[in-house]
């Protein structure tokens, strides 16, 4: 029996760091809002999966006209993260498989690649504690000592940044968030949870400009991206090839 994508969208964020007048993902980017960028992203690479959009029961902001996904349900948000992500889990309790692939993505995360989305999928079915695409630090890392100064520098081989998405079996994803909530383990990703039961997801190294809309100044980073994305997309192409 093939295994069936499911994918959840945390959407339920104020983005206050932003300053705006709206929740970050309903900030224009490249002429839609950045929800409506991620999930066409999403769904140029899995035009088949199922969809959970978890979102503040409040929302006066959202569009459906913005879901290309055919098979989708809103489902509603938390205070923080892990409660969306355990609430679109529970939401689907009675149609999921155990072995269903669960793919959790940030919904400020608009500029991620099909390929590395495809790339992800792959490796997150083949590792039976799931992957995650991930970005080697190339920086030098400080420490501070709580008051704005250099503590320590830290070694950074073997450190990586943690992206969306982050992918894993149904059944598993489910007995992580479980266990860390019954045992009040702090859950920063979907990852930490499943760390937190002894396993080792797998990291998949993916491409720098998976850039997650956090400040001002991302939004115009973001833009640049896109476009740079496009451009290169329509220089790979075959002439005669349909844009």
């Amino acid at each position: 029996m093939s295994r069936r994508l499911w994918l959840i969208v945390p959407a339920a964020g104020q983005g206050r760091r932003m300053g705006a007048d709206r929740p970050k993902q309903y900030l224009e980017l490249a002429g839609q809002p950045i929800l409506a960028c991620t999930l066409a992203r999403l769904h140029q690479a899995f035009p088949e999966a199922r969809l959970c959009l978890c979102l503040d029961p409040d929302d006066a902001w959202f569009d459906p006209r913005w879901v290309p996904f055919v098979d989708w349900r809103r489902t509603p948000g938390g205070a923080e993260r892990v409660d969306s992500v355990g609430g679109a889990l529970a939401a689907i309790a009675a149609e999921a498989d155990v072995d269903d692939l669960v793919l959790v993505h940030d919904v400020a995360r608009p500029c991620v690649t099909v390929e590395d989305l495809q790339r992800l999928h792959e490796a997150a079915r083949e590792s039976p504690a799931g992957a995650i695409l991930a970005a080697p630090v190339a920086d030098t890392m400080k420490r501070d000592d709580g008051r704005g100064h250099i503590r320590a520098t830290e070694p950074r081989d073997g450190l990586w940044h943690a992206l969306t998405p982050q992918g894993f079996a149904y059944g598993l994803l489910c007995r992580a968030l479980e266990a860390a909530r019954t045992q009040g383990v702090a859950i920063t990703d979907e990852a930490s949870a499943v760390e937190a039961l002894g396993l080792a997801p797998r990291l998949v190294s993916g491409r720098r400009d998976n850039l997650k809309v956090t400040h001002p100044d991302d939004l115009g980073l973001a833009g640049w991206i896109l476009a740079a994305q496009d451009e290169t997309n329509r220089n790979s192409r075959n002439p005669g090839e349909p844009v």
